[in-house]
């Protein structure tokens, strides 16, 4: 339960820089990663509802969390993927969000250690939704990376594409992960 405090605590943190920086600098990667950040704070809140079901309607509730994980996914990558397709159309290009880079850093930093966590617990407890909770914790790794190559490109080299191809491979990835945690995939075989 701490360990889900914690994730949301940081989430809110992570949500609010992220979109500020992505208004304020018309950043599709830092704004995508920002709604990532909220949808794993309502994750966070799903398993802490999870966690305090008890009884005979345990699968039911272990069932729900499961789903709306990855239906968060696809939401989130449905938004994403059309405004970074929209700004390579338009050729927007974003501003240099040095926030936003430090941001990148700071999460590559903490989400690993919280999704190995999360995936470890998950096993001790047999909690397929934590399993999901924890992959989706590590999909904010993999985002944070994609982000922070995104930004410098962008603020080292004036590559302004570089922003919404990293949005893109960001979709590309919660896409995947959405549909395999729906189906009961992927967090089974890496539980």
């Amino acid at each position: 339960m701490r360990l889900e405090y914690f994730t949301i605590g940081w989430n809110v943190i992570e949500a609010a820089v992220a979109l500020a920086c992505g208004a304020a600098s018309s950043s599709i990667a830092l704004i995508g990663f920002g709604l990532d950040s909220i949808i794993e704070t309502s994750s966070g809140v799903a398993l802490l509802w999870r966690f305090k079901q008890q009884s005979l309607s345990e699968h039911r509730a272990e069932s729900r969390a499961i789903k709306f994980v990855g239906m968060t996914f696809l939401a989130l990558a449905a938004y994403v993927g059309i405004e970074a397709g929209r700004d390579l159309w338009l050729h927007r290009a974003p501003e240099f969000s040095l926030p936003g880079l430090i941001l990148a850093i700071l999460s590559l930093l903490v989400m690993p250690v919280l999704g190995v966590a999360k995936r470890r617990l998950a096993r001790q407890f047999d909690s397929p939704a934590l399993a999901a909770d924890g992959l989706e914790t590590l999909l904010c790794a993999y985002l944070s990376a994609s982000l922070l190559v995104g930004l410098a490109l962008n603020g080292a080299l004036g590559w302004w594409w570089a922003d919404p191809v990293a949005a893109l491979g960001m979709t590309a990835f919660m896409v995947r992960e959405g549909i395999e945690i729906l189906r009961g995939e992927h967090y089974k075989e890496n539980q």
